[in-house]
């Protein structure tokens, strides 16, 4: 994790706390030529407008006080949305149960793309079925992985 992003990440979990939120997660990165810093946030039943709205104010308010961002950026807060990206052990312990998509950085059995349901997930380590063949994946060689959803 870049210095950046968990500062922004510590700096804003009393907010998220404080308005019943959760920080699914922070991002900084650079687009075109300019910078964003993006706050992912939930909660059981989904976050509204107005949600994304007071946490941004806030959390607006302590990075304009700290300032403990060099360059110029643009603020975001999203919903992480319906095929969220996977990226932590809390994100895959989430969705048990649930299809997921997984790119590897090193193909498995000739594949580097697996999709099927989350069996488990223990100890960084994701089980998944296949359909009729489980493979378990260690976090550390997961390039990328969503929830998937059916429209």
């Amino acid at each position: 994790m870049s210095k950046v992003k968990q500062i922004a990440e510590e700096l804003a979990l009393p907010v998220a706390e404080e308005l019943g939120l959760d920080l699914y997660d922070v991002e900084y990165k650079k687009e075109g030529s300019d910078w964003r810093l993006t706050y992912f946030i939930d909660k059981e039943g989904g976050v509204s407008l107005n949600d994304c709205e007071a946490f941004s104010q806030k959390v607006s308010d302590i990075l304009d006080v700290d300032d403990p961002i060099e360059q110029n950026y643009i603020l975001t807060v999203s919903s992480p949305g319906i095929e969220r990206k996977l990226s932590r052990p809390k994100h895959f312990a989430a969705v048990v149960g649930k299809e997921i998509e997984i790119k590897l950085f090193a193909a498995i059995n000739g594949e580097k793309k697996l999709t099927g349901i989350l069996e488990s997930f223990e100890n960084d380590v994701a089980t998944v079925n296949l359909g009729g063949a489980s493979v378990s994946v260690e976090l550390k060689d997961i390039a990328a992985a969503k929830l998937v959803y059916h429209f």
